[in-house]
Parts: structure tokens; C-alpha cells; sequence
């Protein structure tokens, strides 16, 4: 799949995903670990990245590193289980890389795959498109506001009927 731009999100054809807003990019039987677009965007400025040790295991789904942005700490789980072969020690002194360039400059380590298969339980591009698309889509409807107007009459000003209750006398 070619690269894709979603409600303005762009999402890299050449990768595998999660719904946590993951990527890897398989290299033999390494994959390379970073965060998506979008959740770069939603953590905004991003000043730490917890780092994780060459030689580390970890499993699929649990907590490989953690990133602390000007709004919070949040977790990167891991898409697969293996080995941390290598870690992007340049986030050390320039975290916002993961800001300026999640894809590339920004990916976070390189994880030896002990089950490659694992890869096949991951989300597409394309099928990660199509859940961001959604999970874009019903964010933007959440944030829809009701108009004010018409909304001054206070409930005090209602009759007890259209109130639905009656009061005890």
C-alpha cells in the first residue's frame, strides 16, 4: 500500500500497526518500534523518552518504553515479543524528534522478533487507515457542541410537567 493521509494523519503503507497507535517495520526478523502520527500529535511536545536496554526482553502488548509529553506520560506497549537489539539513543537529547519525524528520525528501538508469526495479529496499513478514519471521524462528532441558543429558559421557568416529575404536596 502506498502512504495515505487521513483526515490529515498520514499513515506509511510499508508498516504493520496497532489500535494502541504503534508501528514496526519489518527488517528480517527485526522490527523496528515507533509511534504513529497521530498519537505523536495527540501527546503533543514530547521532552522524554524513557528508553528501553539493549538486551531487554519484552512481550507482546506490554509496556516498552514510556514518553512524557507537556500534557502527560503515556506508554508505547510493544507490538511484538523479542529481544531490544537496539534503541534510538539520538531521543536522549532530542526527544521531539519522535514530533518531527515519527517515522523515521523519530522510531524509538529495534526489537529481534522471537515469534515473527505475531506480525500477522497487527493491523495492515490499510486496515489501520480505516480505524483511524472511524476513530477520527466519531472524535469529531464528540466535540461537536450544542448551541446555546435556546437553552436560557432555566428549569425553574418550566411547568412541572414538561419537568417530569411531580412534587410530593
Amino acid at each position: 500500500m502506498e502512504d495515505v493521509m487521513v483526515k490529515g494523519y498520514l499513515v506509511k503503507g510499508d508498516r504493520y500497526y496497532t489500535k494502541e497507535h504503534e508501528w514496526i517495520l519489518v527488517k528480517g526478523g527485526n522490527a523496528q518500534v515507533g509511534i504513529t502520527d497521530y498519537a505523536q500529535r495527540m501527546l503533543g511536545d514530547i521532552v522524554y523518552v524513557e528508553l528501553p536496554q539493549k538486551g531487554e526482553s519484552t512481550e507482546a502488548g506490554e509496556t516498552l518504553v514510556n514518553i512524557e509529553s507537556v500534557k502527560n506520560v503515556a506508554p508505547v506497549y510493544s507490538p511484538v515479543t523479542g529481544t531490544v537489539v537496539e534503541v534510538n539513543e539520538l531521543l536522549e537529547e532530542e526527544p521531539n524528534l519522535v514530533n518531527e519525524s515519527p517515522y523515521d528520525a523519530g522510531w524509538i528501538a529495534i526489537v529481534e522478533m522471537s515469534d515473527p508469526t505475531e506480525v500477522e495479529d497487527l493491523l495492515t496499513a490499510e486496515d489501520y487507515a480505516e480505524f483511524l478514519a472511524e476513530l477520527v471521524k466519531s472524535e469529531s462528532m464528540e466535540e461537536e457542541e450544542i448551541p446555546a441558543e435556546g437553552m436560557e429558559q432555566s428549569i425553574e421557568t418550566l411547568p412541572e410537567e414538561e419537568l417530569g416529575f411531580e412534587e410530593e404536596r
